[in-house]
């Protein structure tokens, strides 16, 4: 994911959305099922009732061609049916994909260049009309229509023909890429091997759109539902989203999503700080509330972890997510390999997690892919710096860097209250680099501004901190985009923001992405993890835990790898 938020936040921030983003996201959690007997999470789940979320960021642009979600988003994926999905089973079991509108994960040829879908029986809309292979291909297609741009890239780069394709209402034709033969058959013919197609199947851009349904960039109004509820009100643009059940969907189709409540009530724009105290205090309708994107800040959650009974509320879990301080090797003195070893070594992690809420909310890192089976995490520390670094050993590579009088550079940072990229981290990084002699000056930039100017090639500061979330449990879209040559934008968002662009790395990209056994790609995503991280270009400190609160009337609680924040397909509130 491009950013946290994006998933949540298009991810993960998470939701991802995502996100997610809009969307949400996640990895192994350590408490998933929240509290204890006393907990609203224990007790027989029952259909009926009114679940709310209350969240900060509004669900946008409430259109599958327009969102960039993880496994199909959390609140979208209770309107919006993909070909796949993620699993909806708690920890290491919720990253794996399943089949969702699909009868299986999709059937590849030779070398995972064309993949074949065959769509379920009994398929319906929200109207009652069944769903056709031919939907899905036209929903793909509006998603490249640049007035619904939003969506995640991939099929855009991946699909033969995409990169030129304008979408249906420019052209009619449609892509050649995309067939279907039958009502109930969709084939795919990519460009290039995609042993992942099936995770890429779990975006909403897969979901089902009724041609004749279809009103353009007026469609997110009234959506039409693929899945077991349908959109009754959106006002302001998501801040006030009303679902109710749609009558045809049919959960003997739908081994995923529970749909318990009869109504969801997602109340957006919210401060952080209020929707913690609704949640805590659990009245009246805030009694069956949960929030998809608002973590416990530090001193909130001193507050709940007093409290027994606040405490069993809690639901933990963690996203394949990791902050990091990213090197511009194209920048002095960060074009000396002994700089960047000198600055891991000097690292006082301990610091980090303190300054990012503790370790109850960042559990520190020393490998960039998140330390979860699913990513192929392979444990590797090439600096090993103990918990509060290791100045001396980052003095002798300065002095054989030719700064053996110490060095002075400039620290990129966000000013977002954010515990990831603000302040609070950098002020800690100042602190550990200056005892290994670096005097470290702090720039500060305003979230929007610090985004566009780490992700322009021309702009780039060579030290500045950064973060990554992952589109799907798996290394390779967390790899590639930071580490792949190919993926270097010059006149644009640019992620691999180290410029790294080694034939060999490119290679083992292309090899892993051949591989249609998940298990045997994730560990040549790991070994490939290790491989890269001999050369310090970036510092890895963290990955995030999410805590968060949930009503106490809110049953059924899981926490999946995918996600890392509870799925409210499984939630119930009686």
């Amino acid at each position: 994911m491009r950013q946290p938020s994006v998933i949540a936040r298009r991810v993960a921030a998470a939701t991802v959305t995502l996100v997610l983003a809009a969307g949400a996201a996640a990895c192994g959690p350590e408490d998933s099922k929240g509290g204890d007997s006393g907990s609203g999470a224990e007790g027989t789940p029952q259909k009926g009732g009114t679940l709310t979320v209350l969240n900060r960021n509004t669900q946008q642009d409430f259109d599958p061609a327009r969102l960039y979600t993880s496994g199909g988003g959390n609140i979208p994926s209770l309107v919006f049916r993909t070909l796949t999905t993620r699993n909806r089973e708690d920890g290491a079991d919720g990253a794996q994909v399943v089949p969702d509108l699909a009868t299986d994960l999709g059937k590849p040829n030779k070398d995972a260049t064309v993949w074949t879908y065959t769509l379920k029986e009994g398929l319906k809309y929200e109207d009652g009309t069944a769903i056709t292979s031919a939907d899905i291909k036209y929903g793909i297609e509006r998603s490249f229509a640049p007035e619904l741009s939003g969506g995640a890239p991939y099929l855009r780069d991946w699909l033969i023909g995409g990169a030129d394709y304008q979408g249906p209402y420019k052209d009619k034709k449609g892509l050649d890429s995309i067939e279907v033969p039958d009502d109930r058959t969709i084939v795919f013919r990519l460009n290039k091997p995609e042993g992942e197609f099936p995770f890429l199947a779990t975006q909403t851009q897969t979901t089902p759109v009724p041609k004749a349904k279809d009103t353009g960039t007026k469609y997110e109004e009234h959506p039409v539902s693929s899945g077991p509820y349908k959109v009754v009100t959106n006002e302001n643009d998501g801040e006030r989203l009303v679902l109710e059940r749609n009558p045809h969907w049919s959960a003997k189709t739908d081994e995923e999503r529970k749909a318990y409540p009869d109504r969801i009530d997602v109340r957006s724009g919210l401060d952080a700080a209020v929707i913690n105290q609704r949640l805590s205090a659990s009245q009246g309708p805030d009694a069956a509330a949960v929030t998809t994107d608002t973590n416990l800040g530090p001193a909130e959650l001193a507050k709940v972890s007093s409290d027994k009974k606040l405490a069993a509320r809690v639901g933990t879990g963690h996203f394949g997510y990791t902050n990091y301080i990213a090197f511009n090797p194209k920048v002095k003195p960060f074009d000396n390999p002994k700089v960047r070893q000198a600055i891991s070594y000097a690292v006082d992690r301990s610091s980090v997690i303190n300054a990012a809420g503790g370790s109850s909310l960042a559990e520190p890192a020393t490998t960039f892919l998140p330390e979860r089976d699913s990513f192929g995490h392979a444990p590797y520390d090439h600096f090993p710096a103990g918990k509060t670094g290791d100045a001396a050993k980052a003095k002798e590579l300065l002095k054989e860097a030719g700064y053996d009088k110490g060095l002075t550079v400039t620290l990129t940072h966000s000013n977002a209250k954010d515990f990831e990229t603000s302040p609070e981290i950098a002020t800690a990084l100042q602190a550990a680099l200056k005892k290994a002699g670096i005097t470290v000056k702090l720039q500060g930039l305003e979230d929007n501004d610090y985004s566009d100017t780490i992700h322009d090639a021309k702009k780039e500061p060579g030290f500045f901190l950064a973060h990554w979330g992952a589109d799907w449990p798996s290394g390779g879209p967390f790899l590639a985009p930071i580490f792949d040559g190919r993926q270097i934008v010059k006149n644009g968002a640019n992620y691999n923001t180290s410029f790294l662009n080694d034939p060999e790395v490119n290679q083992e990209i292309d090899e892993i992405n051949k591989l249609t056994d998940l298990k045997a790609a994730a560990a040549r995503w790991g070994a490939l993890d290790k491989k890269i991280g001999e050369k310090a270009l970036t510092v890895p400190l963290f990955h995030p835990v999410y805590k968060r609160l949930y009503g106490q009337d809110v049953k059924s609680i899981v926490i999946s790898d995918w996600t890392g924040v509870l799925d409210v397909s499984q939630v119930a509130v009686k």
